[in-house]
């Protein structure tokens, strides 16, 4: 028995200290659900509380701005790729124009760049947002958008409209967990006034969101991690604020030995004829008569203020980390940042919004592009035989993103130069980082030297073939 004890002993001591239920861990009790199960029970608490923190939380809206401004920011260019060059001329002069709020958005009220402005704004509070298909009569196109919350995903709907299928959380799913339908909430003019819910079918759905885990169907908010740390570091603030404001105050309270009586129009007596204080706030220069045997008890929490930036530094570098992002990203604070850092804390920045505009891009922005290019050509606006068996051919294309800007511009255009000079770059990629058309960039600079020298002016550029030897 005693080797068998010893044995136990030793076994339990390998065991990882994360699982051990000690007095350390003794009130950390958790369990394994799938995905939904788990996101289910909160999801609706946890997007109510991050729409609150949109709405009154400056530290909440630093990230939720960061994303927005990074990952869209001034928008996206498309470069049609079909083999036709005259038809991707043709489908990005359509584009350009399908893009503005009157022909996007069945409200009339956004353009495409806004749209995805405030699809990731809402992926990164709600957790995820829906686009529905519309087609219409109105605009240069017969096809548009309608964004929809995902509050109308009518959950109370458990019926399937097609046998074997289920119904989770308002979306129909097959047997191997595929949105098949969207069952989505009406609502009267007023907006109280809750109608019968339309089937959307899938194939008319975008659903914009991140799926994290295999067994997860539906969005959680993308701040959910760093809720509850945004709202305590709000309390902090307001409670160091109130205390501030406090200390700022210069009040008088004068003790007589005699007090002023009950009696007169100024003064306020109670039912046992004492004099009540008319007011509980400290104002600046205030002075205040006392009742007799009253004195002032201060409570005067200690080094609050003074400890207030280095608190707030560190609860802002946690939950930009939280987030995926450097606290420079979200506080704007470059104080303790050289070129070295920036550029390094801008770098992995970079591969946080990579993720999300790759999934922009693909899960929304590609689908998008690709019913409008249909809608196109079912309406003769774009002549592209054999479409629908050469689909792949024609639906090439690429998004460009706006340039972002420079920390050092020398030291960034310098580095550029030598990439391009030594083959770890090419011109296209280069203009591609710059939000330019590589065609259309070589043919802007070709346009400006040819009339420089018209005009007698030798103006920079570019010199490559026989040129570039003789320099």
């Amino acid at each position: 028995m005693k080797i068998i004890d010893s044995l136990k002993k030793i076994f339990i001591r390998r065991n990882y200290d994360a699982g051990n239920f000690g007095r350390l861990n003794s009130n950390w009790t958790v369990f394994n659900n799938s995905a939904e199960t788990t996101d289910r029970i909160q999801r609706d608490i946890i997007r109510a509380r991050a729409r609150d923190l949109e709405r009154n939380s400056d530290m909440a809206n630093s990230i939720i701005s960061a994303y927005r401004r990074n990952v869209v920011g001034k928008g996206f260019t498309l470069q049609a790729r079909s083999p036709d060059e005259k038809l991707n001329n043709r489908i990005e002069e359509i584009w350009f124009e399908w893009t503005k709020k009157k022909n996007c958005d069945v409200t009339g009220t956004q353009s495409f760049n806004q749209l995805l402005r405030m699809a990731v704004e809402r992926k990164k509070v709600d957790g995820g947002i829906l686009f529905l298909k519309r087609y219409t009569n109105d605009g240069i196109l017969p096809f548009k958008l309608q964004a929809i919350e995902v509050d109308e995903l009518d959950t109370m709907q458990f019926q399937p409209k097609h046998k074997n299928n289920k119904v989770v959380g308002g979306i129909e799913y097959n047997s191997y967990n595929k949105a098949v339908g969207y069952y989505i909430r009406q609502y009267a003019a007023d907006g109280y006034q809750i109608l019968n819910p339309i089937y959307v079918p899938a194939s008319d759905v975008i659903f914009y969101f991140s799926k994290t885990r295999p067994s997860q169907i539906r969005e959680i908010s993308d701040m959910a991690p760093t809720i509850t740390r945004v709202r305590d570091t709000n309390e902090f603030i307001t409670a160091v604020s109130v205390k501030e404001r406090i200390a700022a105050c210069l009040a008088v309270f004068i003790k007589k030995a005699i007090p002023t009586t009950g009696l007169g129009r100024n003064s306020i007596t109670n039912n046992e004829g004492r004099i009540e204080y008319t007011s509980k706030m400290l104002a600046p220069g205030m002075v205040k008569e006392m009742n007799a045997g009253d004195e002032i008890q201060v409570v005067d929490p200690k080094n609050a203020g003074s400890d207030a930036t280095a608190f707030l530094k560190m609860q802002q570098r946690l939950i930009s980390a939280g987030q995926g992002l450097s606290y420079e990203a979200t506080s704007r604070d470059m104080s303790e940042t050289n070129y070295s850092s920036a550029r390094q804390s801008s770098i992995e920045d970079e591969l946080t919004f990579a993720e999300e505009i790759e999934l922009l891009q693909e899960n929304l922005m590609s689908e998008v592009y690709e019913s409008f290019l249909i809608s196109g050509y079912l309406t003769g606006i774009f002549h592209m035989p054999n479409f629908f068996s050469d689909r792949q051919k024609y639906l090439k294309h690429n998004w460009v993103s706006s340039p972002k800007k420079w920390i050092d511009p020398a030291k960034e255009a310098n580095a550029n130069k030598i990439a391009l000079q030594t083959g770890q770059k090419t011109f296209k990629q280069i203009a591609a980082e710059n939000g330019k058309d590589w065609r259309e960039q070589i043919d802007e600079m070709s346009e400006v030297i040819m009339y420089g020298n018209l005009k007698g002016l030798k103006l920079g550029g570019v010199i490559f073939g026989e040129q570039a030897n003789l320099q």
